[in-house]
């Protein structure tokens, strides 16, 4: 038996508490992968973090409903769902490889402009000149820090198609953001978490078996690519402490963003995940000792600035961005 769908949930300050606290554990999150990437395989790390992260949300599942939540009739849309976000944290983690954090972090946050705009196609939500221009405002912030080529690493400039990684994350994840808001009219949030996690287990062991020998890692020379395929080692003692911390990270963000879609109104939610800029820009400054240039300062507070109109815009106007009619089954 299918669960029956529920009306479309729009409790903003739920909503903005669970989207404050998956920011919190994104930047915890990223900064690990960030720091732990050094020596381990993105598909190693994946797999513990997923490994370690369903179990929370299995935990959590058995608080909304248990067993019979994870029956859906639309299994292609959560697998869909579930690619885009494996999508988005591969580039996204690539990136963090390459690219300072805060500016992997700041090229990422056009997602919010991008959830907007997507509401237009896929929720049908209208967008009016001011919320459009705060879009193509965003965009140039983007440009500016890709043009800027302020972004060194081991003293070396970065290549500006490596911006390429961040902006793709960004795309992926506005479109799982969205599919959130729709599914999540028959799905917890805690069943949402368990399939996004389910597929890093799935993804992540695919790439053990093809990959984990580093085969594939021989000869290459870039470095979200020797990222990427490099072989699996077993972790060091001391490590287990942040892999343990890393999945439970993982954990908290995965139910903590579905829950934050499912409960409010996609670009009000959105544009709090703003509030992770200043959060990967600290860390990048104590811990990775990265310093920000002023065209990252420009072009992040120029994105910044366009998802605040876009949220200010979205409050005044108080047009729901889901359609509150439900999805047809079958």
């Amino acid at each position: 038996m299918v669960p029956a769908p529920h009306p479309t949930e729009d409790t903003p300050l739920k909503a903005i508490a669970f989207i404050l606290l998956g920011m919190v554990f994104i930047t915890i999150n990223d900064s690990l992968i960030k720091f732990l990437g050094h020596n381990y395989p993105l598909h190693e790390l994946v797999f513990i973090r997923s490994f370690i992260g369903i179990i929370i949300c299995l935990l959590i599942l058995q608080f909304e409903g248990g067993w019979r939540e994870l029956k859906t009739s639309t299994p292609g849309l959560h697998l869909l769902r579930g690619l885009l976000v494996v999508v988005s944290n591969m580039m996204f983690f690539s990136a963090l490889s390459v690219l300072p954090l805060a500016n992997a972090v700041a090229s990422f946050f056009v997602a919010p402009l991008l959830i907007t705009l997507f509401s237009v196609v896929f929720l049908k939500e209208q967008v009016g000149i001011f919320r459009l221009s705060a879009i193509i405002v965003g965009f140039i912030g983007v440009l500016i820090m890709i043009k800027s080529g302020s972004a060194v690493v081991g003293h070396e400039p970065v290549a500006s198609w490596v911006y390429a990684l961040p902006l793709g994350a960004a795309v992926a994840y506005a479109g799982m953001q969205v599919m959130t808001r729709k599914l999540g009219v028959y799905t917890k949030a805690s069943a949402l978490a368990l399939y996004i996690q389910g597929l890093f287990l799935v993804v992540s062991i695919g790439f053990f078996v093809f990959a984990g020998d580093g085969q594939y890692a021989q000869g290459v020379e870039h470095k979200s690519l020797v990222f990427l395929l490099r072989a699996w080692v077993w972790p060091l003692p001391g490590d287990w402490v942040l892999f343990l911390l890393l999945g439970f990270s993982s954990g908290v963000v995965g139910y903590a963003l579905s829950a934050a879609y499912k409960l409010g109104n996609a670009a009000t939610v959105s544009s709090y995940e703003y509030t992770a800029l200043p959060m990967a820009f600290l860390v990048g400054w104590l811990v990775f000792s990265e310093s920000i240039e002023w065209p990252v300062l420009i072009g992040a507070g120029l994105i910044a600035g366009a998802g605040i109109v876009v949220f200010y815009r979205e409050r005044r106007r108080r047009s729901p961005v889901a359609p509150r009619r439900a999805l047809r089954r079958g």
